[in-house]
Formats: C-alpha cells, sequence, structure tokens
C-alpha cells in the first residue's frame, strides 16, 4: 500500500472528522441538555452553506461570507428555539421528532422558494486553491489544511468555553442532571436559547466551509445528519470529549474505508468483485463500529451522565 496515499486519507479522514465534530457538537448538546431530538440540525447546516454561497454571489469575500452564515444561521437557531422549539420541551420524543421533520421539510421549501432548485457555486479563496508540498511527494490542498486548521482550533475553544467559564460550568451542570441545575439557579431559558444559537452557529461553520467541497444544494443536511447521530452515540450524549473523539473515529473509518477497502479487496478478488464489494462494506463500517462501541460501552465512550 502507497504510503503517500495513507497519509493523504489520513489527512481526509480528519477533515471529514473535525467537521462532523461542529456538526455533532452543538447536537449533543442540545440533546444531552434539553432532552430535545432535533431532526432539522441538518437543516441549519443548510441553512449556513446558503447564506455562505449568497453572500459571496453579492460580492462578499470568503471570510465576510462565512462570519455573515455564522451570525445569520445563530439568530435564525435562536428564533426557533424562542417561537417553535421551547414549545417542545416537555413532549414525548416521537412529538419532537414528527415537529422537526416538518421543520425540516418547511426549511427545505424556504430555501427552494429564495435560491431556487439548482446548487449554488461556493468558490474557494484564490490564496488557497493550489496544493502545499507537506513531505517529499505528499501534496495536499491548501483549503483542507485550513478546515483541519479551523476544526482543531474551534474544538479547542470549545473545550476551554465548557470547562473554564461560568457559561461552561452552567452546560455540563444541565448535561449532567437538568433538575438539579435548574433547582441550584441555572437560568434554564437563557442557556437553552444560547446553547441551541450556539449549535446552530457551528453547523453554519461546517456548511459554509465545506461548501466549496460539496454540492449546496437543497437537502444536503438529511445525509450528514445521519453521521452526527451516529457520532454523538458513539461519544456519548451530552459530552464534547465523546463528540471529539466519534467525530473523529467516524471521519477516519468513513473515509479510509471508502479509499483502502477497495484496494485491499482487489488483492483477493477480482477488479469487478472489489469494486462492487468495496464501496458496500465501507458504507455500513461506521455503523459496525457504532454497534461495537455500544457492546463495549452501552452509554458511549465518554457519556456526561454516568
Amino acid at each position: 500500500m502507497d504510503l503517500i496515499l495513507i497519509a493523504e486519507q489520513a489527512l481526509n479522514g480528519l477533515q471529514f472528522g473535525l467537521m462532523l465534530f461542529l456538526l455533532a457538537a452543538g447536537l449533543t448538546l442540545v440533546f444531552g441538555i434539553m432532552d430535545m431530538i432535533n431532526l432539522a440540525h441538518g437543516s441549519l447546516y443548510m441553512v449556513g452553506a446558503y447564506l455562505a454561497a449568497a453572500a459571496m454571489a453579492a460580492g462578499a469575500s470568503f471570510m465576510v461570507a462565512v462570519i455573515a452564515a455564522v451570525a445569520g444561521t445563530a439568530l435564525l437557531g435562536m428564533a426557533l428555539e424562542v417561537t417553535l422549539l421551547r414549545r417542545l420541551y416537555q413532549r414525548d420524543h416521537l412529538s419532537q421528532v414528527l415537529a422537526t421533520f416538518a421543520l425540516i421539510l418547511m426549511l427545505n421549501e424556504s430555501v427552494r422558494m429564495i435560491w431556487g432548485e439548482q446548487p449554488l457555486m461556493l468558490g474557494t479563496p484564490a490564496a488557497l486553491s493550489g496544493p502545499v508540498e507537506l513531505l517529499p511527494g505528499l501534496m495536499y490542498p491548501a483549503y483542507r489544511l485550513l478546515i483541519i486548521g479551523v476544526g482543531l482550533a474551534v474544538a479547542v475553544l470549545l473545550y476551554l468555553l465548557v470547562t473554564r467559564t461560568r457559561w461552561g460550568m452552567w452546560v455540563r451542570a444541565g448535561a449532567s442532571n437538568r433538575a438539579m441545575a435548574s433547582a441550584m439557579g441555572v437560568p434554564a431559558d437563557r442557556l437553552f436559547t444560547a446553547v441551541f444559537g450556539f449549535g446552530a452557529a457551528l453547523c453554519a461553520l461546517a456548511g459554509s466551509l465545506l461548501g466549496p467541497l460539496l454540492a449546496v444544494q437543497v437537502g444536503m443536511g438529511e445525509s450528514i445528519l445521519i453521521l452526527a447521530f451516529v457520532v454523538i452515540v458513539i461519544g456519548g450524549i451530552g459530552s464534547i470529549r465523546g463528540a471529539l473523539v466519534g467525530a473523529l473515529l467516524v471521519g477516519l473509518v468513513d473515509t479510509g474505508s471508502r479509499t483502502l477497502l477497495p484496494a485491499l479487496l482487489r488483492r483477493l478478488a477480482s477488479p469487478e468483485v472489489a469494486s462492487s464489494l468495496g464501496p458496500a462494506l465501507a458504507s455500513i463500517l461506521i455503523y459496525v463500529l457504532m454497534a461495537a462501541v455500544l457492546f463495549w460501552k452501552p452509554r458511549g465512550l465518554f457519556p456526561a451522565r454516568g
């Protein structure tokens, strides 16, 4: 196996895992603190990508477009929490699933009415359009390195925010025991609104950064939402550390298996069998990983409640 190929796929898996972490961090906080199943979390990722693409189409720079997308999606998330989702906290999970699924449909149709059916183009910054030589023979796109750097920086800042600030203390208390935290004076309404807006902002950051690599189109959040749920189940509901570890595991396994597994199968079977069997096995490997983790630790790797 080519070592350069392995290194490239490891970097791709790291990049994909860090973007999954941005999605899963907000989702695990909402699920862990509010006990709220929010299927519309992926739709906020889609809205962030569309806002960034629209800002760049209006003449804004890439950085300004990302900031505008993060701010706009955070405001949208807080508005949804105050007007709609707050009414669902005391409902059962079935009601939450039905309401947030309806929200997916409404957001998809709203995006379709505003921007149309055709995918939008979100260009890569000109300064980051070329490759960077990391090692002799290892050329890697500069923009993907930017994504890795931003993901690592957000992970560190989020760790410091959760572990070193009063807001983080409230978040950890709410994730461990929401009723006791409320009884001790934690402002639940403000905390819930802030957490939901913060999670929406992380979604928008992931959507705007992945926009140049993926198609900015209606419904783009549904498929990645499934992976985000896999991440928080593996890492442990309500745990930021678990979300980071789970996202990196899923990113590395998913990216590596899709590229390396067909190559390994070609050594054991014909190219036709390897080309058809490899992607099929790779697509289920992360779910095998999730099943193995849950068999070993039913509450995930780092559960917040335990």
